[in-house]
């Protein structure tokens, strides 16, 4: 075991993330650095990761076999993973259990705010293989996929839900407003944004940036969102207010 440290209502504020794992080592360096490291060590997160090789079967800890009906590859057996959901929900209870798996809801900025509110914390099931024996999915709350493509296992998908999530929890983040403005945080892709120098290889920043005007950046800031997220991302728009 490595240790880095519902519904409506507010964000906890702390927050432990249980990550069951054929790779547990996969999730020591993406978490050693960065804003989830001074999570972590504010204590504002803790990261767990336990390796379900230690549920497997037999002598040899067998957590996979072959697709009844015939086919290419292997399915992960539900013993060992029920085992292990058991074992981590004895010491935990009342975490959110979710599978990463391609079938799953497609995780959204919406979907990472409700999950901050699961107190006291989420255990994510990483598949490998072929996936998962379908009745393992009766044994979890929900199930997430990251996108429609294909990688070889649930471990980053999961690495990609706890950071989400993370930066969602109160003092996890340095300015809060910056939380508030960028990216999918009011359903729109982010405004552009410039810094110094004023003119980079013959481009200028645009002059109402530098007017002073606080409401009409503001106003000029929703515009250009507004534009990049219709030419980009209309999907969408289909939720986003007008305001």
């Amino acid at each position: 075991m490595i240790s880095c440290g519902q519904g409506e209502g507010p964000r906890v504020e702390h927050m432990e993330f249980h990550c069951i794992t054929l790779f547990p080592e996969m999730f020591a360096s993406p978490f050693a650095g960065g804003i989830m490291a001074r999570a972590v060590r504010a204590g504002l997160v803790r990261i767990e990761t336990h390796n379900l090789r230690e549920h497997g079967l037999g002598r040899y800890r067998q957590v996979d076999d072959e697709p009844y009906g015939g086919g290419s590859g292997m399915v992960m057996r539900p013993e060992p993973i029920a085992a292990a959901i058991d074992a981590v929900m004895a010491q935990r209870p009342g975490l959110w259990r979710v599978l990463l798996t391609p079938q799953g809801e497609l995780f959204r900025q919406s979907m990472a705010a409700d999950l901050a509110r699961r107190e006291p914390g989420l255990l994510l099931i990483a598949g490998r293989y072929e996936g998962v024996d379908e009745r393992v999915r009766g044994l979890v709350d929900q199930e997430i996929s990251i996108g429609d493509y294909v990688l070889s296992g649930g471990e980053l998908p999961a690495m990609v839900v706890v950071e989400a999530v993370t930066r969602l929890l109160p003092g996890v983040l340095g300015n809060q407003a910056s939380l508030e403005e960028e990216s999918f945080g009011a359903g729109l892709l982010e405004y552009p944004q410039y810094t110094r120098p004023e003119v980079f290889r013959g481009q200028q920043v645009p002059s109402i940036l530098l007017s002073g005007d606080h409401e009409k950046i503001r106003r000029w800031r929703r515009e250009q969102a507004l534009e990049r997220t219709r030419r980009r991302r209309p999907d969408l728009l289909v939720k986003t207010p007008r305001g």
